[in-house]
């Protein structure tokens, strides 16, 4: 923001609101991935996520980065919370505090190297280029909900159809 010409407190409030979307949200979202299933909160989370690139890129006013870091946060918590609830499903009972380590350590490795490499695509590229590069990313977390949801549907049909 400051490279935009921003003043300091803009960004002060940007990080506030961006912290409130992470964290906040996260007190009612078991309840949603209760209600409505992890991969359909995963895939509100794409959905918010690819608003937050829209905010990102349409404009570099305190109005448009104070949109996309609050809906990146509200994206991540809801892709965060429904893939740790989807991780509780894929093992069994003793390998749990192994498992929830290890993606936990996986989480937060990514997270620090995202944020270095984040640094120099906008020192090099610019704001823009560094939304652009996400969308990628983006691309295949939505394919892969998209799969994973097809897969349990398709296993769910044979199920049934062979409980006939």
């Amino acid at each position: 923001m400051q490279i935009c010409g921003l003043p300091y407190a803009a960004a002060a409030l940007v990080i506030q609101w961006h912290i409130i979307g992470m964290y906040a949200p996260a007190l009612v979202m078991g309840s949603l991935v209760q209600r409505y299933g992890a991969l359909r909160v995963m895939s509100a989370g794409v959905v918010t996520y690819f608003a937050c690139l829209a905010a990102a890129v349409t404009g570099q006013t305190t109005m448009h980065f104070w949109a996309s870091g609050l809906l990146l946060g509200v994206g991540w918590c809801a892709l965060f919370i429904g893939a740790t609830a989807l991780l509780t499903q894929a093992y069994a009972p003793a390998e749990k505090a192994k498992a929830q380590g290890f993606n936990d350590v996986v989480v937060f490795v990514v997270m620090g190297a995202s944020s270095a490499v984040s640094g120099g695509i906008l020192y090099r590229l610019g704001w823009n280029w560094l939304n652009y590069a996400a969308l990628p990313l983006l691309v295949i977390t939505a394919a892969a909900i998209l799969w994973l949801t097809w897969s349990r549907s398709g296993r769910s049909a044979l199920a049934a159809s062979g409980a006939k």
